[in-house]
């Protein structure tokens, strides 16, 4: 299974604290080494950086590492193969364009049968279902909106897209279309928010720590999503399986939770749902 990582925040943010811990589980501290990728948002468009090399190993991610690209919105992804060979085609996260905005999504999981759902206007470069289910996610919604929705709308529609993918297996999602960052959860997610008073952190796969505090304002706010926890002093939030979670300027705007259909979800994700809270 491959790594999730996520931002939205309401002040051009640096991530390489965060994107520190997860490159080490890019072929150190975790087996996740079939490639790596991260885009960030500027205004409509990204800027995105992808290799097909482990990220612990990888020339590109030490850059990325050391050059402070701030943005409000960051979409990152370690991978391990499930579906489609090692190679550049096939890492995360994807891009398109629709409505004049690039969109870009990154999943973990697998989903079966994805090949019998139809795609229209957008076609896949790679060989994986992750691709094949951001393809069909955007077909869908051409379909439904002849132009860009207000972002309620759209977070309706997605919650409902994610809802049809994740009963094909596992279904963790991030996608943004420059304004909101959207995240599913169909088994594991965790977030947590920063604010004021800010504090310490420590990384779980490194021996680094940071102040916020010396490197935030009083106003930011930053909610970071992550398949698991990055750092070991701070309280993370297990997003709710079902849960669509859609992040603005570092809050929550809106959480939608959609109730699996009996027999839809093993028995795994139901005592998962009993268990986590929403973020």
């Amino acid at each position: 299974m491959c790594e999730l990582l996520g931002m939205s925040a309401n002040v051009p943010t640096d991530i390489r604290f965060s994107f520190a811990g997860l490159v080490r589980r890019g072929g150190e501290t975790g087996p996740h080494r079939d490639g790596w990728g991260i885009a960030f948002y500027e205004g409509r468009a990204a800027r995105a950086f992808h290799d097909p090399q482990p990220s612990a190993r990888s020339d590109m991610a030490r850059f990325i590492g050391a050059h402070p690209i701030k943005s409000g919105i960051v979409i990152a992804h370690i991978r391990q193969a499930n579906r489609g060979r090692v190679a550049l085609a096939n890492t995360h996260p994807f891009a398109r364009e629709i409505w004049g905005r690039v969109w870009t999504f990154a999943h973990n999981g697998q989903l079966r049968g994805i090949s019998a759902l139809p795609l229209d206007f957008y076609t896949p470069i790679g060989a994986t279902d992750s691709e094949h289910a951001f393809c069909w996610m955007l077909d869908q919604l051409r379909q439904r909106f002849a132009t860009l929705p207000p972002p309620q709308a759209l977070d309706r529609e997605i919650a409902a897209l994610s809802l049809r993918l994740a009963r094909l297996g596992v279904f963790n999602m991030l996608l943004s279309d420059s304004r909101t960052l959207y995240a599913f959860c169909g088994k594991k997610l965790s977030c947590l928010t920063r604010r004021a008073p800010f504090g310490e952190a420590t990384l779980i796969d490194e021996d680094r720590k940071v102040n916020f505090a010396e490197e935030t304002g009083p106003n930011d706010c930053v909610t970071v999503v992550a398949t698991g926890p990055l750092t070991s002093d701070e309280v993370w939030t297990p997003i709710k399986p079902g849960t669509l979670l859609a992040l603005r300027d570092g809050r929550v705007a809106a959480s939608i939770f959609s109730e699996p259909m009996a027999g839809e979800r093993s028995q795994e994700i139901k005592k998962a749902n009993r268990k986590a809270a929403r973020c």
